[in-house]
């Protein structure tokens, strides 16, 4: 029979102390979402304060002596109390860059744009109604998503109009601006936006008789099955195929466009004296330190344990933040350090690299280098990239090994300055690939084709004999 006893162990284990909980997350944060934190960071905690005279020798005498382990200086540190964001090591740029660009958020949308137009018509109260609850069907891309029963539902009890009336107060709709809008399918918003041109255009009987009826046959290319179907000359096809190819198929989206999307970079790389630097964005988060007035005013009593602890969250949080700069920079300047040739040269000269290169370069773990490189961006001379752009698998070649990124590089190059009137297959591709050392297979160069959003070949031959 089993008895209880009481028995003493000793083990190691890892831990994730807060302090490295709160590394992780910073680390991982793409700049706007840790912009977010460091606000919510200054409106919670009294004892952090933004430091907006500091200059950079006051910064690399605070930060001297900084270990460079995450792990390490995240457990144990020895705090001091002002510490600021910006280790002594790390080359920062303080030169002014240009002013953002924002996007104008001040336009109408579409429905706004229906409904201003809609205003101007001389209509009666009853088609107004009717036209207004319309609109209110029509999605984001101009097109009518609410059936006739549903418009019927939405003006009763107050208007009880039967389907003549939505039909007349839709043609109504259908004439406003943008053309095409208010069409229930894609075939009815070619023909309202073929209506609008001049009845003398070359084509256009034939083009209306296309959009009506044979939309499929030009989405799919069957130029050939469509020339006999309609009993038409190629110069004929060619000039309905060029009326229906200006038309819009979101009309809306005219109107209607989304905001644009701005990526902050994280890190400059420049040229300078005949080498590549690398440089942290200091523009995009502010400098924080402690504040000294709230430190110096803590006692001993039990009623300070509120800022206490505040001020030990706001140590934590400089600190990390220290460490998120130390290690992007690392990786950012390890990533330069290997692409030189591309930075130089181009995406032919792309070299292959996963994440445990460097990982291994820089001394860290494969999932910390994958938690810096997701979602934060380099600016270099060729444009902006991700982090993740720069890794890509192995190739073999006769002369080492080559990325598939350079791989890709050279397909859309081969593609480019071919022939028209003679296309080069996938299996070619390979060939030519092979005779420069890269062996790759058929498959391997459909794969990357398709990626790459490019037609297979006989397509490409189709689409440049038509055009």
């Amino acid at each position: 029979m089993l008895k209880p006893s009481l028995q003493l162990r000793q083990s190691q284990q890892l831990t994730m102390t807060p302090q490295l909980q709160q590394a992780i997350r910073l680390l991982q944060l793409p700049i706007l979402d840790l912009q977010t934190q460091i606000q919510e960071a200054l409106d919670e905690n009294v004892m952090l304060e933004v430091d907006e005279t500091a200059s950079l020798e006051a910064a690399e005498e605070t930060a001297e002596g900084a270990d460079d382990s995450a792990e390490a200086d995240v457990s144990d540190a020895d705090w001091t109390d002002i510490q600021r964001t910006g280790p002594s090591d790390t080359p920062i740029s303080y030169e002014p860059r240009d002013q953002p660009e924002y996007a104008d958020l001040s336009g109408d949308t579409l429905k706004d744009h229906l409904l201003w137009q809609l205003e101007l018509e001389i209509l009666d109260p009853r088609t107004t109604a009717i036209g207004q609850a319309i609109v209110d069907g029509i999605n984001e891309d101009g097109y009518l998503t609410e059936e006739f029963e549903a418009i019927q539902a939405t003006l009763a009890p107050d208007i009880v109009a039967s389907p003549d009336e939505i039909e007349v107060a839709l043609g109504v709709v259908q004439r406003l601006d943008p053309a095409g809008v208010g069409a229930r399918s894609i075939s009815e918003c070619v023909l309202l936006q073929l209506q609008q041109l001049d009845p003398e255009t070359p084509g256009l009987a034939l083009a209306k008789t296309t959009a009506q009826e044979h939309l499929e046959l030009v989405a799919e290319h069957q130029f050939a099955t469509l020339k006999r179907q309609l009993n038409a000359t190629a110069e004929e096809l060619d000039d309905a195929l060029v009326l229906v190819r200006a038309c819009h198929p979101r009309p809306g989206s005219s109107i209607a466009s989304s905001a644009a999307e701005y990526v902050i970079p994280d890190v400059y790389v420049r040229r300078s004296d005949g080498s590549w630097s690398v440089e942290l964005n200091t523009t995009i988060t502010p400098k924080l330190r402690v504040n000294q007035s709230y430190v110096g005013s803590l006692g001993r009593d039990g009623e300070y344990d509120l800022l206490r602890t505040q001020l030990q969250e706001a140590r934590w949080l400089i600190r990390s933040l220290e460490i998120r700069d130390q290690t992007l920079l690392k990786v950012a300047t390890t990533i330069v350090e290997r692409q030189t040739e591309f930075l130089e040269h181009g995406e032919e000269h792309m070299r292959p690299m996963v994440l445990r290169d460097i990982a291994e370069s820089i001394g860290m773990h494969e999932s910390t280098v994958s938690r810096v490189t997701t979602n934060k961006y380099m600016h270099t001379p060729r444009g902006v990239f991700e982090l993740r752009y720069f890794f890509s698998s192995h190739l073999t070649s006769k002369d080492g090994e080559r990325s598939s990124t350079a791989v890709r590089a050279k397909i859309r190059k081969l593609i480019g300055g071919e022939r028209p009137e003679k296309p080069l297959s996938d299996n070619q591709i390979a060939k030519i690939l092979s005779a420069e050392g890269i062996h790759v297979a058929r498959r391997t160069v459909a794969k990357y084709r398709e990626g790459m959003g490019i037609s297979s070949s006989s397509e490409r031959k189709r689409s440049k004999l038509v055009s």
